[in-house]
């Protein structure tokens, strides 16, 4: 146990932890780097250049002449994976705090160092990227003392891309990170951080070992589920999985018992044996609490069963998304997800259709309220669609988060307009260091879910970083705000909005609707209402034939007569005549700017 040390890498996205990471494998010749970026393995990380899940892999390294036994996690930076880091970080007894030394400390950095530091994590703080032209590591470095309330000394200056201060962060995380503490004569407790679906041995969980030894062939049990298993292969995470016959206290390894269901393991969960069990499971990490909700329906009603067993493995490399079955009147049956926020969400849109090749719609996203009725109970309201008649409601409660803004000088003023626009308060605003300075808001979150971070990156043109967390909820004037086609509710266009915003935003969606819905034989109305009360209103125009070409003279009685018999056709066409609303519609009314 004295030779193993388990560490990850926090840092804000794009601060180059990933290609510091290849670095690290490389030195110590754990694998043969033949392309950038070894640990993102998934289609999507390499495209978009995030990481999107949580790497385990052990290296090994030689130092002072003694060998050690070095496991890394390397996490997601963007703050829609927090829950990913928070999984990794209950793994570990070490961190290294990544920071890029031409940006200096963001937002993200600041929000996972805080969660580093309340699981008692060393960490040990690198400025990356110092061979760059534009790098300033002396502020930075400056900032993280500022932060960390280390020495000067104590930071290393390292550059993923040319190797340097490599060596010297292997050095410093046998000397400075901690092994793990653990007793090898107790019952067994293993920590489950994480899991994947593999199509052939079933599902393959990721553990952590607090206490005791496991064997191959073991019989053991998941504490919190009570399911009992034989651990049919264990072993450790190269860049492969390496079988082993035993794993002691303090190793981070896998375990495949031929499970099938996906219910089974729940991350966070806690391993031990049948014959001698521990006292209580481990307590690791807060349960995650979705932000954002989405229905997803398939495009083919057929698809529902398929489209249930795809979230289900979906849900095994991903245990922030949560889902239930919903059904809509547009749209047939589907689920209602949950998601930790919108690059959340279009990442795991992107995956259902790369790896399950499953198509599917969405619907405008929204997030939890708590509308509370005259009797003084309270329901909790994912979608417009369930919201209790306006009548029976005495008033309702939207979330609120706490957002915190890192920039320049340069951009507070548009930052603040922002905000501002969005219902926000500003709570405090403080410099940090020289010309950066953040500023704290509360604000709801409902306002920031559709397209509030890509205006912040493009008023900033990409020098704001933002954060959030929950801050509670607060009484709020919404209403329901409904879509009329020819007097009949879309249900999957209706949204919750605020009182002030209604009239603009229904006034928007029925121009953006005209433009998108294709023109029918009969004339169609969209209306935008509040209530009984309607807001708005386009008309799309029939298509007609021209009936009246065969008359060419005559009285005109006889073209009346024609024009006649034609409205009485789309007239009854009209009540038999239903509308088809295009998937772009749907995606349209989130742009909507």
């Amino acid at each position: 146990m004295k030779h193993i040390r388990n560490f990850c890498i926090i840092a804000h996205i794009d601060h180059g932890k990933s290609t510091l990471a290849d670095r690290l494998l490389e030195f110590t010749k754990t694998i043969q780097i033949t392309e950038g970026q070894m640990l993102d393995d998934m289609d999507l990380e390499r495209e978009r250049g995030i990481t999107i899940k949580s790497h385990a892999i052990q290296m090994e390294y030689t130092y002072k002449g003694e060998k050690y036994i070095l496991n890394l996690i390397d996490t997601p930076g963007h703050v829609d994976f927090s829950y990913e880091v928070s999984r990794s970080i209950a793994a570990c007894e070490g961190a290294l705090l990544i920071v890029d030394a031409t940006q200096g400390v963001q937002a993200q950095t600041i929000s996972n160092l805080y969660m580093a530091i309340e699981h008692d994590l060393e960490i040990i703080p690198v400025v990356n990227k110092c061979d760059m032209v534009n790098a300033m590591p002396e502020e930075v470095e400056d900032e993280i003392v500022e932060l960390l309330g280390c020495k000067h000394e104590e930071i290393i200056r390292a550059s993923g891309k040319t190797g340097m201060g490599v060596e010297e962060i292997l050095n410093a995380v046998i000397e400075r990170i901690p092994c793990p503490t653990g007793d090898e004569e107790a019952p067994l407790q293993a920590l489950i951080f994480d899991s994947v679906f593999n199509s052939f041995r079933g599902i393959i969980a990721y553990f952590k070992i607090e206490n005791g030894v496991i064997r191959t062939g073991d019989k053991v049990k998941f504490f919190n589920t009570g399911k009992e298993y034989d651990a049919d292969e264990i072993g450790v995470l190269k860049m492969d999985m390496v079988p082993r016959s035993e794993l002691r206290t303090g190793d981070v390894g896998y375990i495949i018992s031929g499970i099938k269901t996906s219910r089974e393991v729940k991350v966070g969960d806690t391993i031990t044996h049948i014959a001698r069990p521990c006292k209580e499971a481990i307590a690791g990490f807060e349960e995650v609490k979705p932000m954002v909700f989405a229905g997803v329906y398939p495009i083919e009603a057929e698809d529902f069963e398929d489209l249930r067993s795809s979230l289900e493995k979906l849900q095994l490399n991903d245990a922030s998304l949560t889902f239930q079955p919903e059904s809509s009147l547009a749209l047939g049956f589907g689920f209602r997800c949950g998601f930790l926020g919108l690059l959340h969400m279009e990442i795991v849109q992107e995956r259902l259709d790369r790896e399950f090749d499953m198509n599917v719609i969405t619907t405008v996203p929204n997030v939890s309220y708590n509308v509370y009725d005259k009797q003084g109970h309270v329901i909790e309201v994912h979608n417009p669609g369930s919201m209790p008649d306006i009548t029976m409601i005495d008033h309702i409660e939207e979330p609120y988060i706490r957002a915190s803004v890192i920039t320049t000088t340069d951009y507070i003023g548009p930052i603040m307009t922002l905000c501002l626009g969005k219902r926000g308060e500003l709570v405090k605003q403080e410099y940090i260091s020289g010309n950066r300075v953040e500023i704290y808001y509360d604000m709801p979150l409902g306002e920031i879910v559709i397209d509030f971070y890509d205006k912040l990156k493009s008023i900033s043109k990409g020098y704001a970083s933002f954060d959030y967390h929950p801050n509670g909820f607060r009484p709020s004037k919404l209403i329901k705000l409904d879509i009329l086609l020819n007097g009949e509710p879309v249900d999957a266009l209706s949204t919750l909005t605020h009182f002030d915003n209604a009239y603009d935003l229904g006034r928007r969606m029925c121009e953006k609707l005209k433009e998108l819905i294709p023109r029918q034989q009969f004339e169609i109305a969209i209306q935008a209402a509040i209530g009984a009360k309607i807001i708005a209103r386009e008309t799309i125009k029939a298509v007609r034939k021209d009936v009246t070409a065969k008359c060419y003279g005559g009285d005109v009685s006889r073209k009346r007569k024609l024009l006649e018999k034609q409205k009485r056709g789309k007239k009854r066409m009209k009540q038999i005549g239903n509308v088809e609303v295009p998937q772009k519609a749907f995606l349209a009314v989130l742009k909507l700017d």
